[in-house]
């Protein structure tokens, strides 16, 4: 086995841009392993976890692009280099003539007065500075980096806050503005449904549901995952409220999050009852009652909260197609899983899609464990090994350290669900696949091989595994939305129609004698 080493001094790629460069790495003929990632610490106790870190690495600067190939041979790497070189040309050839680089934001905002916003993806470590150069700059901001420390994040929050501009991160993932996805997002229709979201594909299953009941959005507003903790306090959402309410265009406002600290969901509450246009508060494992006495409008899943609020917003709720379970089908399934096979195994790379299956099964089951699991006593002790009903968020940081997300390269998670359709207690396994911007460009299309080989074991073990798939995304997204979807039928997948029936179909399926 051979492992060449290339490191480019003091030249910076965004992590978005590495991810993708390192998916395609993998991908070429011969490479076991290739890592593509800017010279921190933590990527080089990735590497080191691997078996890949040498003194020269060791060495980098956090502004060197560290390049790593392992295979069989000296010559498949020197062959793997040049190809990754290939990448690399591909990625800057594929600028517009006309496309200006700023080497600095002050630069860039001097040039372009009438820029109102800045796209911030850079080291953590750097994060926050350019982040405050922006908000200087009188730029909004959405700050896609993460590894930026809670006490940054609150000072520049507050900057913002006191100048009137948005600070939507750190770790902020999906927003549309101005009818124009940014990061992750989903391609729907403009309307008059604005959102703001603590949680990047909550916020996009929420903005596809919408869509598909034939509503549209004015703004998705994305405030970063620890905004609604104590220490931040719910700055950006409640900022975010203000300026929906304040946009003329936008009638009724979708709060999306996972459980707020009870502290600032009371301001936040507090806010909304006195907001002037109706409010829909989506908290996956919230109460109603507080909801509701602040006047709020409660909605229990992600699928209810899109038909709450396109009902607001002007929709006959009698003439929505809101695709109840199917339960025949759900009969069927039960029929064809053997007594052994009693549990469900969740594989998200969205955290708020896996929250929601959780949830559910929660409700039905008390033996329900993850790596996201709130209960301390259900918390996964090692993520690497399932225990009856398992749902497991790929995308939280406990598997994606120097990885790249599941969203964009979903290697993990096919190793994982190969181990998981071995395991014969095992009925049902269910996989949610990400479309939009920024996902990777055919999410069904990598995994079929994997589900082939596991409808085939299972089959030869003489038993049915179950897997049931939920696809996010519009019939105006690319990849294809339908072509995605009938891949899937095609190989045997059963297709749930939003992330609420995902997780109730999954519980329902392996819920004996009922």
């Amino acid at each position: 086995m051979s492992t060449k080493v290339v490191i480019k001094q003091s030249t910076y790629f965004d992590s978005v841009s590495l991810m993708s460069l390192s998916t395609k790495a993998n991908q070429i003929e011969g490479v076991e392993q290739a890592v593509i990632a800017m010279g921190t610490d933590m990527n080089k106790e990735v590497l080191k976890n691997v078996g890949l870190l040498t003194p020269e690495l060791e060495a980098a600067k956090t502004s060197d692009l560290m390049i790593v190939v392992k295979a069989a041979t000296d010559e498949l790497c020197e062959s793997a280099l040049i190809a990754i070189e290939e990448l690399f040309k591909k990625k800057g050839g594929s600028k517009s003539a006309t496309e200006i680089k700023y080497s600095t934001i002050d630069s860039a905002a001097s040039s372009i007065p009438e820029a109102n916003l800045a796209v911030i993806s850079v080291n953590g470590a750097f994060a926050a500075r350019e982040a405050r150069k922006a908000l200087e700059n009188d730029l909004h901001v959405m700050l896609f980096s993460d590894n930026v420390s809670i006490e940054e994040e609150i000072a520049l929050k507050q900057f913002a806050h006191e100048k009137g501009l948005l600070m939507m991160g750190p770790d902020c993932g999906t927003a549309i503005i101005g009818n124009v996805a940014l990061c992750f997002g989903n391609a729907v229709r403009k309307g008059n449904i604005g959102i703001v979201g603590a949680s990047g594909t909550g916020s996009q299953e929420v903005s596809v549901r919408i869509h598909d009941f034939g509503g549209g959005i004015t703004q998705l507003i994305g405030t970063g995952g620890r905004d609604l903790s104590e220490q931040v306090g719910g700055i950006m959402m409640l900022d975010g409220i203000k300026a929906l309410e304040e946009d003329e265009a936008t009638k009724v406002i979708v709060l999306i999050s996972k459980p707020p600290a009870p502290s600032v969901q009371e301001k936040v509450l507090a806010q909304v009852k006195n907001c002037k246009k109706p409010v829909v508060v989506y908290f996956i494992g919230g109460e109603e009652t507080p909801v509701q006495e602040a006047g709020g409008h409660f909605a229990k899943t992600s699928k209810e909260a899109a038909i709450k609020a396109v009902v607001l917003a002007g929709a006959n709720e009698d003439e929505l197609n809101k695709r109840a379970l199917n339960w025949p089908l759900i009969e069927e399934v039960r029929a064809k899983l053997t007594p052994e096979q009693k549990y469900v195994r969740g594989l998200f790379c969205g955290g708020t899609l896996c929250d929601e299956a959780m949830y559910l099964a929660m409700e039905k089951y008390d033996d329900v464990y993850s790596n996201i699991q709130k209960k301390a006593d259900y918390k996964l002790k090692n993520i690497h090994e399932s225990k009856a009903h398992t749902y497991l968020d790929m995308g939280d940081d406990d598997f994606t350290n120097g990885k790249p997300h599941p969203m964009i390269d979903p290697s993990s998670r096919i190793a994982r669900f190969l181990e998981e359709a071995k395991d014969p207690s095992v009925g049902v396994i269910l996989m949610d696949f990400i479309l939009g911007f920024g996902s990777h460009e055919d999410p069904v299309g990598v995994m079929l091989p994997a589900i082939n080989e596991a409808k085939a074991l299972a089959a030869k073990e003489g038993r049915h595994l179950e897997i049931l798939g939920y696809v996010l995304g519009t019939d105006l997204d690319t990849p294809n939305f339908d072509e995605q979807v009938k891949k899937l039928m095609d190989a045997g997948v059963t297709i749930a129609s939003s992330s609420t029936n995902a997780g109730l179909l999954a519980r329902e399926f392996v819920a004996k004698g009922e």
